[in-house]
């Protein structure tokens, strides 16, 4: 597996921005490290590591695409030539932090899993975190590790999906300007899997280090998405009916007990 030492780069790219199209240049199972410590990792096939995670992530792909799972339509621009009309949503389970603004001051679990027709979607996704979480024991122990302590300290069960996460969202054919997780438990990692066809881009850069991660097709990418500004570049389909939805496990800072600090 190859190893890249993050060095920080000069840029001028600011929170806001619009992402382009940026050739990856990290195409290969990869390891990111910075000062020395393993902060996340890049998988370009998962079913190398764990063919139930690749398996999974085809149920819950396929189940996200049915009619079964509600969704949000989303009206983003990534990069779209102007008349192609393609479809975008995405679907929150799990943990969903209070919204005062939307009229919901409080903390809740996500309304999808009140509907009956979501329940296999729910269920792979819950086991797919799970066996995320295995490969991140096999392939970065120690970001396993330090992300299992603060769980275990800080979170109470009732708010995990799965045991080192708080939420996921499935994102289908949206991309985003350059942004940063700010609402993210400080030392945590995000899992991102991909699946996709018949298109390009979608993938995530981070102009601090030069650095833009192939979303190749059932592909995981683990980074702490808290810590730099990052973009997923324009995804363009290739064939009518292209695609690239991306499954996302994340942990938020919303959840960790009141009055308690992680770092």
């Amino acid at each position: 597996m190859k190893i890249i030492e993050l060095v920080k780069t000069e840029h001028s790219v600011k929170i806001g921005d619009d992402c382009p199209s940026i050739v990856p240049n990290i195409v290969e199972d990869t390891l990111f490290v910075s000062n020395g410590a393993t902060v996340g990792f890049y998988l370009k096939n998962v079913g190398k590591y764990s063919k139930k995670a690749l398996e999974l992530s085809e149920i819950a792909n396929r189940e996200f695409l049915s009619n079964r799972v509600p969704k949000t339509v989303m009206n983003r621009s990534t990069g779209y030539h102007e008349g192609t009309n393609v479809k975008q949503f995405s679907t929150i389970i799990g943990s969903i932090q209070a919204r005062p603004h939307m009229r919901r001051p409080y903390n809740s679990i996500s309304a999808v899993h009140n509907k009956p027709s979501a329940k296999t979607f729910i269920k792979a996704m819950w086991l797919l975190a799970l066996e995320a979480e295995n490969v991140m024991k096999d392939v970065a122990p120690d970001v396993y590790a330090k992300q299992k302590e603060i769980f275990d300290r800080h979170v109470d069960k009732k708010w995990r999906f799965g045991n080192i996460f708080t939420s996921s969202i499935s994102n289908f054919n949206i991309a985003s300007g350059y942004h940063r997780d700010s609402g993210n438990i400080e030392g945590c990692a995000n899992v991102i899997i991909t699946r996709r066809d018949n298109s390009t881009g979608g993938n995530t850069t981070i102009p601090d280090y030069n650095a833009t991660v192939d979303s190749a097709d059932g592909s995981i990418l683990v980074y702490p998405a808290w810590r730099n500004v990052h973009g997923v570049t324009p995804i363009i389909p290739t064939k009518a009916g292209g695609y690239r939805n991306s499954l996302v496990f994340y942990p938020l800072r919303a959840f960790v007990n009141k009055h308690e600090k992680t770092g």
